[in-house]
């Protein structure tokens, strides 16, 4: 995964990298990605929450309704822990993408096994 510091390896600062995050967020609206569409956010702590998007603001905190938190196992399937009406700092996100539901909805993620994600290092 990509951190801060990568970018700062890069020539890139950490006030160059908030700026192509919120244009980021900017362009998802745009690109009809509006609120009520499910989401999966990845933290930096290495957490799968997917929720559906309520709303979210310039320092991309990000509102979540319907969400759930993906616990990932080598030794059993995947845990949903729901968590309900979520909000996360902007601070601890790492990715955000379109949840495809209809793709989604034909897992069965009681069978699917991975190892768990590891902590983005800045």
């Amino acid at each position: 995964m990509v951190g801060k510091s990568d970018f700062n390896a890069g020539g890139v600062s950490s006030q160059c990298f908030f700026v192509l995050l919120l244009f980021f967020f900017k362009n998802l609206l745009s690109n009809h990605l509006v609120c009520a569409e499910t989401i999966s956010i990845i933290t930096n702590d290495g957490r799968n929450i997917v929720g559906v998007l309520k709303g979210f603001d310039q320092a991309t905190n990000i509102i979540l309704d319907e969400s759930h938190e993906r616990v990932y196992s080598t030794k059993e399937g995947v845990q949903q822990l729901v968590l309900g009406l979520y909000i996360i700092r902007g601070d601890n996100i790492s990715i955000v993408g379109e949840l495809d539901e209809e793709l989604d909805s034909s897992l069965d993620l009681s069978k699917l096994r991975a190892h768990p994600l590891k902590p983005v290092i800045h």
